[in-house]
């Protein structure tokens, strides 16, 4: 009796054993044929991953002319799990930095994340970017990534198209896209139609070599993704007409809006004082916005829409037609200006002839 029980508990731990085991190759080849993440997480190390941006829609007036497009930037990222021992010396003064700046970047970098990029020095010219390129090998951990920056080939309509600034915290919070260093709009349609405008990210694999060169994509591109460009806008504006506008309004303090009657269409939307859009593109981008802001003309407030003011001789035309439809005056009456007037109805003009 004690034999067979003896040999009923031998079996059912055999049993036990024969199926955790089965269950750990079954396992050991799931995660080693069928599961390829974990191949691509144990190659890490070798494997920089590079985030592909879409370009920006263009915007066009109603004309079919075009108003905003994008110009090749570069931005150095920088990994800091893999910044390595270096002279920052010669690094800082391939980049044209001071010491302090790279202490406060990389600082800056490390409490975003150690294992993730981020942007180092944003929105490099293509002629700087041509300098450095061929020296960064030198320097591991850091390496640029192309982006696009904002052109205005007029430069008028500034509130109105608005700019493109760098995500903050709230923005990125808010929205899953966003990732440190990214551009969003930050005002006037830029920021309006900023999903329709910002298009979608891709993805790029490549293999990197222990000297921080790429040696190519890897697995020939496989798990790469392609960018989908953002959507372009067409504007009710009139190009032309919103410059001769502008011209019109130089050295003045003012608004005008020109609308299509018949659809309600904004043909020219003008405040002044203004300022060139291309003021806000770039690495100035936040120097002369503290100088805009700091003009004592406002030329950042649009008077179109903010500013208040009275009706003025504007409404004398509605009191015309209210005069001509009531038959109390005709096409031929006339008025004498007796002078200036004060309260309650001011007229600070002596015309001294008859008013038709």
């Amino acid at each position: 009796m004690i034999n067979k029980n003896l040999s009923g508990r031998k079996r059912v731990i055999i049993l036990i054993f024969s199926i955790v085991a089965l269950v750990f190759i079954v396992k050991l080849f799931f995660l080693q044929v069928v599961d390829q993440s974990y191949k691509l997480s144990s190659q890490n190390n070798v494997l920089r991953y590079i985030t592909q941006y879409p370009a920006r829609g263009k915007i066009y007036d109603r004309k079919g002319e075009l108003m905003v497009y994008n110009e090749a930037a570069f931005d150095l990222l920088v990994v800091p799990q893999q910044v390595k021992s270096m002279d920052t010396t010669d690094f800082c003064g391939l980049l044209g930095v001071s010491e302090e700046l790279f202490k406060e970047r990389l600082q800056k970098a490390r409490r975003y994340s150690r294992y993730r990029p981020s942007v180092f020095l944003e929105q490099i010219s293509k002629e700087d970017y041509g300098f450095v390129a061929e020296k960064l090998y030198q320097f591991p951990g850091f390496y640029f990534q192309a982006r696009t920056l904002r052109h205005y080939p007029k430069p008028i309509a500034a509130h109105v198209l608005g700019d493109v600034g760098e995500v903050n915290r709230s923005n990125i919070d808010k929205d899953a896209y966003y990732t440190s260093g990214d551009y969003i709009g930050k005002s006037g349609i830029e920021r309006f139609y900023e999903k329709e405008l910002r298009g979608k990210k891709g993805l790029k694999i490549v293999m990197v070599d222990v000297y921080n060169r790429e040696k190519g994509s890897f697995q020939d591109g496989r798990y790469d993704t392609l960018p989908v460009s953002g959507s372009d806008l067409i504007l009710g504006l009139d190009a032309n007409l919103q410059q001769y506008g502008e011209a019109l309004m130089q050295g003045k303090t003012g608004s005008i809006v020109a609308i299509e009657p018949g659809s309600g269409e904004i043909l020219a939307l003008i405040t002044s004082p203004s300022f060139n859009p291309n003021l806000l593109v770039g690495r100035v981008r936040g120097k002369n916005y503290n100088a805009l802001q700091a003009d004592s003309l406002k030329p950042l407030l649009n008077r179109a829409i903010s500013g208040s003011y009275p009706p003025g001789s504007t409404f004398k035309m509605v009191n015309a037609l209210v005069a001509l439809q009531s038959g109390a005056i005709t096409e031929n009456t006339q008025f004498s200006c007796q002078g200036k007037l004060s309260r309650p109805i001011k007229c600070t003009h002596d015309h001294n002839t008859p008013l038709a």
